[in-house]
């Protein structure tokens, strides 16, 4: 499916739960969202094309059905440039609003002073979104409808898998453009786990080891390390942990168009192997905590 254009002003979320949840992780798309309020494209001059580059487009197709039925799968429908959950809720830039916000004490921080807030300023190649301010309330709104329903469905699978098993990963999944301008071509895979503060070398070891198994080139936290969900929620002393996936979009699709590539359905079944491959593995520790 391709972006769509819908009425809803404020679009939500998805969540696939497993008949029988026998795995110990929940996977997340929070940067996948492609459906593009009327109002958006109202408010922006941008074409959709240009707004779409911002997109981690089609992570969430890559989540395979096997997976699915033994995880749960959350999934903004909204897109990241409309409201971004990997961001505090506090990070909101006054400089895009007119009137008074109810909290931005986090608008110093250098995602949003970079244009990337909680509602990001800026378009994946730095062009203003927005040729004005939007109203404060429109902030009030995102946060409202968007925002807050993502993570209260996201807080709630965590709490719940902390009562089925002995521990929890969060594994959210992302994309990431091929280059890091003058750093050349990124690596296939990165791993952000804040630099071993958001989950337990285990677990990180575990989707390194199977990513490289399907002869990945892996790296971990450079250049992405992980975002506010790992930050908020990775607590390995608690039993929870955070694990970020970047993937390299050029495996997968056409950069420049935000389209799938040719080859989509061979990378897809990579991924599918790398998945299978960690659930077979966890899945004695798994049956051992029923």
């Amino acid at each position: 499916m391709v972006a769509r254009i819908v009425k809803d002003s404020y679009p939500g979320h998805t969540l696939s739960r497993p008949a029988d949840w026998r795995q110990p992780f929940i996977f997340c798309c929070p940067h996948s969202g492609r459906d593009y309020p009327r109002k958006l494209l109202g408010l922006s001059p941008l074409p959709l094309e240009t707004l779409r580059r911002s997109e981690d487009a089609y992570v969430d197709q890559l989540i395979p059905q096997m997976a699915q039925d033994l995880v749960p799968v959350l999934g903004a429908s909204f897109p990241r440039l409309f409201v971004d959950v990997n961001r505090s809720p506090r990070e909101l830039d006054p400089l895009l609003f007119s009137g008074p916000l109810d909290d931005a004490s986090e608008s110093r921080s250098n995602r949003v002073v970079a244009g990337f807030g909680v509602i990001p300023k800026l378009a994946a190649d730095g062009r203003q979104i927005y040729p004005s301010r939007l109203p404060s309330s429109e902030a009030k709104s995102r946060l409202k409808h968007c925002y807050r329903p993502y993570h209260k469905a996201l807080g709630g699978l965590i709490e719940e898998a902390r009562r089925r098993f002995p521990s929890v990963l969060v594994v959210d999944w992302h994309s990431m453009p091929s280059s890091a301008g003058s750093s050349g071509r990124l690596p296939d895979i990165v791993l952000g786990d804040l630099h071993g503060a958001s989950c337990t070398e285990e677990q990180a070891s575990l989707w390194e080891d199977a990513f490289r198994a399907e002869d990945f080139t892996v790296t971990r936290n450079a250049p992405y390390a992980g975002g506010y969900v790992a930050a908020h929620y990775g607590r390995p002393a608690d039993r929870v942990g955070v694990l970020q996936i970047e993937i390299n979009r050029s495996l997968y699709m056409d950069e420049r168009r935000v389209a799938r590539g040719r080859d989509f359905a061979a990378f897809a079944a990579r991924i599918e192997n790398v998945i299978d491959r960690v659930l077979m593995l966890n899945a004695p520790a798994a049956v051992a905590a029923e």
